[in-house]
């Protein structure tokens, strides 16, 4: 679908409801299982999509070594992501590289007369690298570094970026905690000349598999790096998420985050927005993750996810 000059300030200024950063989309990015948990992922081990949220999971990954994210947006914009972990040993740690991308589709030239004089495209682009490996026995750690790319039409902007997180898995086996900073870096090249921050975000969060139920609760604090009037306003943004187990290869899945639904203007129907779901179907070969989440009355976007053994 084309769309006019006009309208790419207007879609822009949608889809990035937390801020007017060039590289928001870094914040906005998720996979089918994260989406469907509302984001409260940074405690999951075992999940190589849980390293987009916290590199420190990376070290617990033991099978599915490659993912494949796809979302279809509004209009005729896409995104996804691909992550595998390099078949080689670090010191016993663990690599990984990642990509995400955004594609915002084909926009049309029109002059102040209406005339049409061409198209061109607006793309977003994130390659990264992430390490991990144990500090202590139930320890991890990881690090991770990004190189991001937007263009639009004949402009681009550059920047790099880190990520860093720990993930604690208590003895009993049931329980983890962890916390992650992400997006730390600089703007390298700008549009026109105005410099903007990466959008930060500092995450805290716990897990707790229920014992004698199939049920994984997750809780986690998100964009804790925002600027707010009161520092404890920052803990408002609370992000909740429960799987459960239907046997041995069914996971059913909700979520919820006032993060979301805080963020949208009042005058819109939110209805259900903030709210989540998903289900994740396992085979001895592949995993298939399907996530949908709710962003206003109008609005639900669709994420799917396949992960497998290359």
């Amino acid at each position: 679908m084309k769309k006019t000059l006009l309208y790419t300030t207007i879609y822009f200024c949608i889809i990035s409801f937390a801020s007017a950063s060039t590289f928001n989309f870094l914040r906005d990015f998720s996979n089918a299982r994260s989406s469907a948990l509302a984001g409260s992922v940074i405690c999951i081990d075992d999940d190589l999509d849980a390293v987009i949220f916290n590199p420190a999971a990376l070290n617990s990954v033991n099978n599915r070594n490659i993912s494949v994210t796809f979302l279809k947006h509004a209009l005729d914009i896409n995104s996804g992501a691909i992550q595998y972990i390099l078949p080689v040993n670090w010191e016993d740690g663990k690599l990984s590289v990642s990509a995400l991308f955004t594609n915002y589709g084909s926009f049309d030239y029109v002059n102040k007369n209406g005339v049409f004089n061409g198209t061109f495209s607006a793309n977003d682009l994130a390659i990264g690298a992430t390490y991990s490996n144990i500090l202590d026995t139930n320890l991890q750690y990881g690090i991770g570094f990004k190189f991001i790319y937007s263009n639009i039409e004949k402009y681009h902007s550059t920047a790099v970026a880190l990520d860093a997180g720990l993930l604690y898995k208590f003895s009993d086996e049931r329980t983890n905690i962890a916390v992650s900073f992400l997006n730390v870096g600089t703007q390298l090249t700008t549009f026109d000349g105005i410099v903007e921050s990466i959008p930060n975000d500092l995450r805290i969060g716990f897990n707790h598999k229920l014992k004698g139920m199939p049920l994984l609760f997750n809780l986690s604090f998100v964009n804790l790096a925002e600027s707010t009037n009161k520092f404890f306003d920052r803990f408002k943004n609370i992000a909740i998420g429960g799987e459960f187990n239907i046997g041995k290869f069914i996971d059913l899945r909700v979520g919820y985050s006032n993060y979301i639904r805080n963020a949208l203007n009042n005058e819109l129907d939110k209805g259900l927005s903030g709210f989540s779901a998903g289900v994740g179907i396992k085979t001895d070969y592949i995993f298939i993750d399907y996530g949908a989440s709710i962003y206003s009355a109008s609005l639900y976007l669709h994420r799917f996810t396949l992960k497998f053994n290359l």
